[in-house]
């Protein structure tokens, strides 16, 4: 049996409670401890963690980010869960549940910015990161070992040590051989937690676990799985494949390599990420195109502040819409580069703002980039419109005075225009 202390790294005995060097409790004992090398990092709270960190006010207090009488948490802390609240919630209900809490609307600048300071630290440690949002990524630190001198586990644990120092937040880690059993792991010792699901007890720790345990496997599936009797994924590992491949397809044989921790997908660097999106409800219905455009643009610098931070660009911008009685409308145009320039995303997604605002009332805007690039062919000269060089040139400068003087620092004309108030997100 592996084990070490977790705060100052010192080998330990498997049964020792406290570390003798530093006299921390911290101390992470498995027997697969030095031969695992797929982590999961997650983040704790992430947005919530963000905001108490830079008002200590808040530090004991329920916060929620997101909100808005129509809105729904976007995530909150974890007092506020104490309370029962979760993310994807509407406020109303949230709010009926921790009335004392704290509502604050998200800066994803502020999240950003952190978002890409952990990801460098990441790539300090291996090339192989796939981030899968802001606040989570899946690392592969095989062969790292003679890099960092010591294992992946350990690797691991300084990286949460240096982001609780340099970023002021915590994360959770899951480590193990495969990515299914990382994620799994990183969220059963949260917050502030380190988890290992090693390949000897892989079938063993999942016998017991609801169907849903299984990611992808939705409400829907769960459902017709339970017609069949299978509730639990200890039963998909009973029943032959190749029923389970008569019964449901494609989805049953995904079903019978899942429950048996078969998972074979590798960490790509250039992650999984298909779009990049920011959306808003209205605490009230808007069908008027200059309200509706003025919260477009404060969406379009969203989306555009997330693809820099990944150094990502679309070459697909899609304008998302609800109208007051729930229909969803998406339309798309394609750009003949891949951009990342609030300006442009913009102006593409005005263009078929201005086909839809015919007086309909909409409770919800959005936009987004998708068919994804490298940030390197992003936005080449445009040789047909001679102002797009300037408004690029002029986003780029700004972008540096952010990054040096905080996001407040410098916005944009139409960015401080009186808009109608979203719904908190």
């Amino acid at each position: 049996m592996s084990a070490f202390c977790r705060d100052c790294l010192t080998d330990a005995a498997e049964t020792t409670k406290r570390c003798r060097k530093c006299g921390g409790h911290r101390i992470l004992a498995h027997p697969e401890l030095e031969a695992l090398s797929i982590a999961h990092m997650d983040c704790d709270a992430f947005y919530a963690a963000i905001e108490k960190r830079d008002d200590p006010s808040l530090l004991d207090k329920p916060v929620i980010v997101g909100g808005g009488r129509r809105g729904v948490v976007s995530t909150c802390c974890y007092v506020a869960r104490q309370y029962g609240v979760r993310s994807a919630m509407p406020m109303f209900q949230a709010l009926k549940l921790c009335p004392k809490a704290t509502v604050i609307k998200p800066d994803f600048g502020k999240y950003t910015e952190a978002s890409r300071k952990i990801r460098e630290m990441m790539r300090d440690l291996t090339p192989l990161v796939e981030p899968l949002s802001l606040d989570e990524a899946f690392l592969d630190l095989a062969g790292t070992q003679r890099i960092h001198g010591h294992s992946p586990a350990k690797t691991m644990a300084v990286l949460a040590k240096r982001v609780e120092r340099d970023v002021a937040i915590t994360i959770s880690i899951g480590l193990s051989y495969n990515k299914f059993l990382a994620k799994l792991a990183s969220e059963l010792d949260k917050p502030r937690g380190f988890a290992v699901i090693g390949e000897a007890e892989a079938k063993t720790f999942l016998r017991d676990k609801p169907v849903g345990f299984i990611r992808g496997a939705g409400k829907a599936l769960q459902a017709k799985l339970a017609k069949d009797g299978i509730t639990r994924i200890g039963q998909l590992q009973d029943v032959d494949p190749k029923d389970l491949a008569r019964r449901y397809g494609n989805t049953g044989l995904w079903l019978a390599r899942l429950a048996n921790a078969d998972d074979t997908r590798e960490v790509h660097s250039d992650g999984e990420m298909k779009t990049i999106s920011s959306e808003t409800t209205f605490f009230d219905d808007l069908s008027k195109f200059e309200d509706l455009e003025s919260v477009l643009w404060r969406q379009a610098e969203r989306v555009s502040a997330r693809a820099k931070s990944h150094a990502l660009a679309g070459r697909t911008v899609v304008l998302k819409l609800k109208t007051a009685n729930f229909k969803l409308k998406t339309r798309s145009a394609s750009l003949e580069a891949p951009t990342q320039l609030a300006d442009r995303i913009f102006r593409v997604a005005r263009d078929a703002l201005k086909r839809e605002a015919d007086g309909t009332s909409y409770r919800l805007l959005g936009v987004g980039i998708s068919n994804l690039a490298p940030a390197h062919q992003a936005d080449p000269r445009d040789l047909i419109d001679r102002g797009a060089d300037k408004r690029a040139a002029a986003e780029r400068a700004m972008d540096k005075l952010r990054d040096k003087f905080g996001t407040g620092t410098v916005a944009k004309g139409r960015g401080v225009k009186l808009a109608p108030k979203p719904a908190k997100q």
